[in-house]
């Protein structure tokens, strides 16, 4: 059966996190989305844990969990995120690592475990280990064996293992004798599966692809499809950790662009460039003379070995990317996502077609005319066919993808202020 799985998710107990970010809210948004299983992210907080055990209930010995007494199909998988601050090399390293569970039992073993090494767990809902990721993995492991470590969005300049100020140019430089238990790796919104095709050392690593959302709406804006032959963790776990192509379909894929970090720059002299430009400039902003944030298409040109016409797709899942419906419908009316008109054409949409994924990757044309305008339904076209503009985001701001064009937006803005009256 294909699922749609968001594997990195948070709470309201994470730092910059939606306070109404509870478990019925992740099921409400995941439901919107098309998600039919989540996270349930920041299972090492306390008070999240508490909640988990008191509102979760596992869903015949699967693994997986769902709410209890609520409708919804949406199932959550144990998950969480934490943060490894420390020293190796004689260098600062920060890595992000996501990390699976297959109960409830085993996750309060971990905690314990993570406790009983000082950690303070309740300090945020992503916490701050000073532990070396090999450490944790060796905690994991020794927690349970079926548990599962992902590296974490691992291009990120500041937190990941590829990360241009804080990781490794390997993954074995960062787990040693431990590295053949690293499977599965995340790509994180400002790389998508094809940049990191280019690096032999991921040939045999799974990629996937997920939200890291802080906020309903941004559940499902990356994610994996895979086919159950049974709903199971174990199932799911045994499909990526074998990198299965026959039942991992693709992943579900922002532009990379639009990510926070794909080109090199700096945010506070509203300063971006590709990475030979930054090679020109000697990694410094030519506005304000200190150093550039490197970015993710620089860091993966730096460690590629594999020259993208020589890529071999048959060794690789692949993707579809996207750009979020309500991004869409904004670009659409040349507005914000947020704003109020936004809202209304997306749960109008939404309340038609049923959720967000049935919308931007399934309906045919006539299908998606159906459920809104005709242009706008042909901007969904555009988008799966990648006829979009780019405008990279950089140093901490998101880019841009734009579709339709200054006529188009300013018809559909003539035209929904028709329908008001």
């Amino acid at each position: 059966m294909k699922q749609i799985i968001d594997l990195h998710i948070h709470s309201k107990y994470a730092r910059a996190t939606s306070k109404y970010f509870e478990l019925a809210e992740i099921a409400k948004w995941s439901a919107i989305k098309g998600v039919d299983i989540v996270a349930c992210g920041d299972f090492t907080h306390p008070a999240w844990f508490k909640e988990l055990k008191n509102n979760l209930i596992e869903v015949a010995d699967s693994g997986l969990y769902s709410l209890k007494n609520d409708v919804s199909k949406v199932k959550f998988i144990l998950a969480t995120e934490i943060a490894c601050i420390y020293r190796q090399n004689d260098q600062t390293r920060r890595v992000h690592l996501c990390i699976l569970m297959p109960s409830l039992a085993a996750v309060e073993k971990f905690n314990q475990a993570l406790t009983d090494r000082g950690a303070k767990l309740a300090s945020d809902g992503r916490p701050i280990l000073g532990m070396s990721a090999k450490q944790v993995l060796e905690i994991m492991l020794e927690v349970d064996e079926k548990a599962m470590m992902i590296p974490a969005h691992i291009w990120t300049p500041w937190f990941a293992v590829f990360g241009s100020k804080s990781g490794f140019d390997s993954l074995t430089e960062c787990f040693e004798d431990l590295t053949e238990h690293i499977k599965v790796v995340e790509t994180g919104l400002s790389s998508d599966p094809a940049m990191n095709w280019q690096l032999s050392q991921l040939n045999n690593i799974t990629l996937v692809s997920n939200s890291d959302a802080h906020s309903g709406p941004n559940i499902g804006r990356e994610a994996n499809v895979l086919d159950l032959a049974e709903i199971t963790y174990d199932e799911i776990v045994s499909i990526l950790k074998n990198k299965d192509k026959k039942k991992f379909l693709y992943t579900i894929e922002f532009f990379p662009e639009n990510g926070m970090y794909h080109f090199d720059g700096h945010r506070a002299c509203g300063f971006s460039c590709a990475p030979a430009e930054t090679q020109k400039l000697k990694n410094i902003c030519p506005k304000c003379h200190k150093l550039l944030t490197i970015g993710v298409a620089s860091r993966v040109e730096s460690l590629a070995d594999i020259k993208i016409e020589n890529i071999n797709l048959s060794q690789h899942i692949p993707y579809k990317s996207i750009m979020p419906l309500p991004d869409l419908i904004a670009d659409y009316f040349g507005t914000t996502s947020t704003s109020k008109k936004v809202q209304n054409v997306f749960f109008d949409i939404i309340q038609k077609a049923g959720n967000e994924f049935r919308v931007l990757l399934d309906l045919s044309l006539d299908e998606l005319a159906q459920v809104m305008p005709e242009n706008l339904a042909q901007g969904i076209i555009k988008m799966r066919e990648n006829k979009v503009t780019l405008i990279p985001g950089f140093d901490g701001q998101y880019g841009k993808v734009e579709i339709f064009s200054a006529k188009e937006k300013l018809a559909a803005k003539t035209n929904y202020q028709k329908t008001l009256f």
